[in-house]
Parts: C-alpha cells; structure tokens; sequence
C-alpha cells in the first residue's frame, strides 16, 4: 500500500509531463526556455518509467498500468521523435554550410597549393623542350612517353557499349588514387608525397603531349580536356581530407587523440562528399564526352563550364559573409 500511496502522490508529476508532451515543441523555439524544458521532461520521463516499472511489480490496477504505459510511450515518441526533412535545412548544408567549411579549411589550402603548384610547375618544365630537355624523360621514362604516343595516334572514338566500360574503368581508377591520398593522409608525410608526385607525374604528361612537336598531343588533348577539373579537383581534395584527419592524430589542441580524431573526422565529411562526388563527375565525363566525336569546342566548353562551377561552389559560395564565422582551423 505505500508503493500505491507514493504512486498517487506522482500523479502531478504525470500530469505536468502531459502538458510538456503537448507544449515542448512551442517553447523549444526560445533556447534558454527551451533547455530547461528539455531538462524537466527528461526527468519526468525517467520518473515516469520508473513509476511503470513499480506499478508492474505491484500489480497495481489495471487502469493506472495502462494510464502509465501510454504516457511513458507517448514521452518517448516525444523525446526520440525524428527530425522532419526540412528542405530549407539541406539547402543550407549543401550550398551554404559545406562550401564555408571547405573553404575556410587550412588543409584544402595547403593540399590545393602543393598539387596544383607541382602540377603546374612540372607542366611548364615538360613543355620547355628546349630549355629542359631531359625533364620529361626523367619523371616518365621512355616507356611511358612511348606508350601514350601510341595510345592516342588516333582520335578518340569510342562506341556505347566501351563508354560504359570506361566509365566503369575510370570510377575505380579515379577513386583508387583519391582512396591512396586520404588513406595515406592519417600519417601526413605519405599523404603529401602521394599528393606531389602524382601532381608531378601528371603535370609532365600534360606537359609533353601539349609539345607541339608530340604528334599525337592534339587527340591527348581532345581526350583529358573535358574531366581533368573535375578529376584534378578530387585528388586534392582527397588529400585534403586525409591531412585533416593526420592532423587530429597529431595535433589533438590538448583532447585525448580519440576525441580530437572523431572531431576532425566530422569535419572532414565535407570534403570526402565533395571529392567523391568530384570522381564520379569526372568519370561519366571521361567514360561518355571525353572518348566521343563531340566537336573539340564542345569538350573545352564543358572544361570550361565545370571549371566555372567548381570555383563558384568552393570560392564564391565558400567565401564567408559578413558576421559568420567558420571553425575549420
């Protein structure tokens, strides 16, 4: 009998958890009022359970059970509900939030400085026969140089059926060297050896074929101008993502290493959706425009459309406004 008296002395306690099932998303809109309302329901709500759980053991009647189970249910739909999609929400994820991120991110930065820097600076030495003359052959080899001569002495022209094996070819081609610059990216040094030589590598083959003496430059070139923003974009960005995480194994800012990984981890998501997405746009580029009998124009609008696009997302759209204010360091 005095678990049954205890019992209806918490009947207030019940009925003020009913009215914060009914009121909690109203005063949730006001932070302060709605944290501590948050606070008040959980404690109800544990009390509630516990109430439950005597009443079982007690075999109280059967009204006050049933009375219980449904008001502890409802609190827990309540208090566990899930979120409804909002789409203003992903909207600002996806074109507000992640671009800032990305931007403000010291490590995308640094990636982007070291993998289009080489590139560029191995391009210029590749093309400089005369001045350099020996550079191609050093990072390539004869081998190499050898083998895209004969590889693109004809222009590309591809059927349905070898777009879609390429497409195929290139997706995991593509993602295997970003997966190479991320998962190297945890010890840092190894992710930033990966990231430069493939930079130097690609940027001598860019480099040679564009020689005007290289007869087959101009099909190589029909051939890489349609994916290469979308394909060198990605790899940077790749190892972007892995330093981040290398720099959360090691510079854990005075966390425990688990916590300060977990905490980069997260901020690095953005750039795993971005260079993913980036691989497979460049791809279906390279399995589908790239092989095709597109006119040249065609290919190097689409070059340079991509280009247009991948800057207004990562620069225009990732630059911060005025009054917010981005955590990525």
């Amino acid at each position: 009998m005095k678990t049954a008296a205890m019992l209806e002395q918490r009947q207030a306690q019940w009925k003020e958890l009913e009215q914060l099932c009914d009121s909690l998303g109203s005063v949730s809109r006001d932070p302060q009022t709605g944290a501590q309302a948050v606070a008040r329901f959980a404690a109800l709500y544990r009390s509630a359970c516990a109430d439950l759980a005597l009443a079982d053991a007690y075999q109280l009647p059967p009204g006050t059970v049933a009375y219980l189970h449904r008001l502890v249910g409802r609190a827990h739909n309540r208090l566990y509900r899930s979120k409804p999609f909002a789409p203003r929400t992903w909207v600002d994820l996806f074109f507000r939030d992640a671009p800032q991120r990305i931007f403000a991110d010291p490590c995308v930065r640094f990636a982007a400085i070291i993998f289009f820097g080489l590139f560029s600076l191995s391009l210029y030495l590749a093309h400089q026969a005369e001045a350099f003359p020996d550079y191609a052959q050093g990072i390539l080899g004869d081998t190499m140089i050898e083998s895209m001569e004969t590889m693109y002495e004809e222009p590309p022209r591809g059927d349905v059926g070898q777009y879609t094996m390429g497409t195929s070819f290139y997706i995991s081609h593509n993602t295997g060297i970003g997966l190479r610059c991320f998962a190297f990216g945890i010890l840092l040094v190894p992710c930033v050896f990966t990231l430069a030589s493939n930079a130097v590598i690609l940027g001598a083959v860019f480099g040679y074929m564009s020689r005007p003496d290289v007869a087959s430059g101009d099909h190589f070139l029909e051939f890489v101008t349609a994916h290469g923003p979308f394909e060198l974009t990605a790899i940077a960005l790749s190892a972007a993502a892995g330093l981040r995480l290398g720099l959360g194994l090691f510079a854990t800012g005075g966390l425990s290493r688990y916590d300060s990984l977990r905490k980069n981890a997260l901020r690095a998501v953005p750039l795993i959706v971005a260079a993913s997405l980036l691989f497979v746009l460049a791809a279906f580029t390279e399995g589908f425009i790239s092989p095709s009998r597109l006119p040249y124009a065609i290919k190097a609008g689409w070059a340079i459309g991509s280009s247009g696009l991948i800057t207004f997302y990562f620069v225009v759209l990732g630059f911060p406004r005025s009054g917010e204010i981005n955590d990525a360091a």
